[in-house]
């Protein structure tokens, strides 16, 4: 199998190495492993620790956005690259750490059972809270994730992490361009593909809430997911064109 793992990177500097390490010490048999790191425009040393990356492991690729483009963009971006390769499957993996490289064995064996998308969920096994998140962020993620399970149809436990696996016929679903270039990116992914009758599932994963920097805007947030949904209602993202 060829996987790709896109990592979207945005003033990475202190948390990159320690992800990319991580991934590559994840065992994966009769797996040949590709990583690129989107540089969004950072302007600390992402991009040069990214260069030294790369003479420790050199199926580790750069690119560098000249300027912050949205998490959204570099996404796509990797989603891009992985067709431009013929991977069979694409991991997106956040440069801050939160989200576990360990993780991936798992995510690709839902994918070589029939599953099109996987999503790792912090709730799942109710690690949300005991792993540090926000009590807030707690209660505004289940709300907002129990109105998308009721539009989208959907069994998530937690449809805003960012851990997501693709595989083939996911990768051949998501259009090159048009999608969204901020954090809803990864939810219009899961709308996109249920709009296609593509197969979503998920596996629980650990929490982690750390000193990292969140770019993520809580309310702006909020209010593109809730565009997303309205969206998927009118049918924009079903390729008949009509409402589900």
């Amino acid at each position: 199998m060829k996987l790709c793992v896109y990592i979207p990177a945005f003033q990475a500097e202190s948390t990159l190495a320690a992800v990319v390490r991580r991934i590559y010490l994840v065992p994966l048999a009769d797996v040949e492993l590709h990583v690129l790191v989107i540089d969004d425009g950072s302007q600390d040393g992402t991009s040069e620790l990214t260069h030294q990356l790369h003479l420790n492991f050199p199926s580790t690729e750069l690119h560098t956005f000249a300027q912050n483009r949205g998490y959204g963009a570099a996404a796509a971006f990797g989603l891009k690259w992985a067709r431009s390769l013929a991977a069979e499957a694409a991991v997106c993996i956040h440069a801050d750490g939160q989200y576990p490289p360990e993780a991936i064995p798992r995510l690709l064996e839902m994918l070589g059972h029939g599953v099109d998308l996987v999503q790792g969920s912090r709730h799942l096994d109710g690690t949300a809270l005991a792993g540090g998140m926000p009590k807030y962020k707690w209660i505004a993620g289940l709300a907002l994730s129990t109105l998308e399970r009721k539009v989208l149809g959907v069994h998530l436990t937690d449809l805003h992490s960012g851990l997501l696996a693709f595989g083939a016929r996911a990768l051949a679903t998501l259009p090159e361009t048009g999608m969204s270039s901020s954090f809803d990116f990864d939810l219009e992914a899961i709308a996109r593909c249920r709009a296609a009758g593509l197969a979503i599932g998920e596996i629980g994963i650990p929490t982690r809430y750390a000193d990292e920097v969140s770019h993520l805007r809580s309310f702006p947030y909020g209010v593109s997911c809730l565009r997303v949904l309205w969206r998927y209602r009118q049918g924009d993202f079903n390729p008949t064109g009509r409402s589900p």
